[in-house]
């Protein structure tokens, strides 16, 4: 797999923002195929930061109603990488 097939996008939430803030943690949208070695690897590559830990966890298809049909959200998979003291990545320059 290629990095930008593995790093989906980045998620950029309320909830993520103070796990930044607090813990120097970020989280990420991941292919469901990728495991944490190859995920630490693509965000060393594409951002230049050294990663400690990653978590990673898999959230369950929704049913959504369209009318009288029940459709199901695809799977999405999330890593939250943890990096090192006084490294950050940038989403947005200069924001």
């Amino acid at each position: 797999m290629h990095l930008e097939q593995i790093i989906l996008k980045p998620m950029i939430t309320e909830k993520a923002s103070m796990q930044t803030e607090r813990t120097n943690r970020y989280g990420f949208q991941v292919a469901l195929k990728a495991n944490k070695n190859q995920i630490k690897m693509a965000v060393e590559k594409l951002y230049n930061v050294k990663v400690l830990n990653v978590k990673t966890s898999i959230n369950p298809g929704k049913l959504k109603r369209t009318g009288r049909s029940v459709k199901k959200t695809s799977k999405i998979k999330k890593a939250f990488v943890q990096l090192g003291e006084g490294q950050k990545i940038e989403f947005f320059k200069g924001v």
